[in-house]
């Protein structure tokens, strides 16, 4: 089966292409390696892949190093016209959609990234699974898109029409444009809601990467509604799994559609976490307390029962073993 996984380069897209590997699956990774954040770490997560380039020029196919079913490519979702060729050329079974413009706050400065990587790419996505079909499109939603809902844990049969931010408006239009060209053109989908993912290989404008770096570096950080807060934070690898677990069940029926939570559903408080993150580095934390920000919300709980039903997930890393392990990463990668 071959697979396409965008968002290579990324923090979920780096342990998906990885695990697809192992599992015999034929990869091919894109990713536009835009600069959001420090693209060397990018580079780093690639070359755990085997993919490594003195340069990534934009199309050129690479051969892993390490793996012979293993490919990449330097392409952006917005370039319809590459995009279309690579599928026209490799016949993908399934597509796993883990690009797209991350970060709730920065939806706030840059709106126009949001609507061309997340609207546009997620199109291109859409119509290239229309002329060139696949067996199951697997695309990255979000914990966000349930926004100012009150009720906990949060359930697939929530209202989702209330976004607090562009980033989850747009996640929200994802699930819908899916739901569109399922029913039109019988394109078997299923939407992932990841609940805050935490790990080793994580990405930089996180919390969790946050704080680790600021407590090492005896730096203060900022904790925002007075840490007042719950996260329902989920182990990279726990939703990887989930991720392949669902891969090859692609939904029937008259709309082949469906929508699954994927968190550890187990939220902690925020103050909580930080406390393991110094229980675990040795170190204190130099807190400042902040009002809440634009965008975010105060809790994050994921109901899994859907997902737990239907393909037995269950994560298995609890808080402290996950923190150790993404400290144990950091300390060995950011050599300050």
């Amino acid at each position: 089966m071959k697979v396409l996984v965008t968002g290579a380069a990324g923090f979920i897209g780096m342990y998906t292409v990885k695990a697809l590997v192992n599992k015999g699956y034929h990869v091919v990774g894109i990713d536009n390696l835009n600069d959001y954040y420090m693209t060397q770490l990018k580079y780093d997560r690639l070359l755990q892949n085997g993919i490594e380039a003195t340069e990534y020029e934009e199309g050129v196919m690479i051969q892993s190093s390490t793996h012979t079913n293993c490919r990449f490519m330097k392409l952006d979702l917005v370039d319809q016209l590459r995009l279309s060729q690579l599928f026209k050329d490799e016949h993908f079974d399934v597509v796993i959609n883990l690009a797209g413009q991350a970060g709730v706050r920065y939806s706030i400065e840059n709106p126009y990234a949001y609507a061309q990587s997340n609207l546009i790419g997620f199109l291109n996505i859409l119509e290239n699974c229309r002329h060139y079909p696949v067996k199951h499109l697997v695309y990255a939603s979000s914990s966000s898109v349930y926004g100012m809902n009150e009720k906990v844990p949060y359930s697939e049969n929530d209202k989702t029409d209330s976004p607090v931010s562009l980033y989850a408006a747009t996640k929200k239009s994802n699930e819908l444009m899916a739901h569109a060209y399922s029913k039109l053109y019988a394109i078997p989908s299923t939407g992932l809601r990841f609940f805050t993912v935490y790990g080793p290989w994580g990405r930089p404008d996180m919390a969790p990467f946050l704080f680790m770096d600021a407590i090492l570096k005896n730096q203060p950080i900022s904790v925002f509604n007075h840490g007042k807060m719950k996260r329902d934070f989920t182990y990279v690898e726990d939703i990887v799994c989930g991720v392949i677990k669902v891969v090859d069940s692609a939904p029937r029926g008259e709309v082949p559609f469906n929508i699954y939570n994927i968190g550890n559903s187990e939220p902690v408080d925020l103050m909580d976490f930080i406390g393991v993150i110094e229980e675990v580095s040795g170190k204190k934390a130099q807190l400042v307390m902040k009002e809440m920000q634009p965008g975010d919300v105060v809790a994050t709980y994921a109901d899994t029962k859907r997902l737990v039903d239907d393909f037995g997930y269950r994560p298995s890393t609890d808080i402290k073993d996950g923190i150790q392990r993404f400290y144990d990463w950091y300390k060995s990668y950011i050599k300050e």
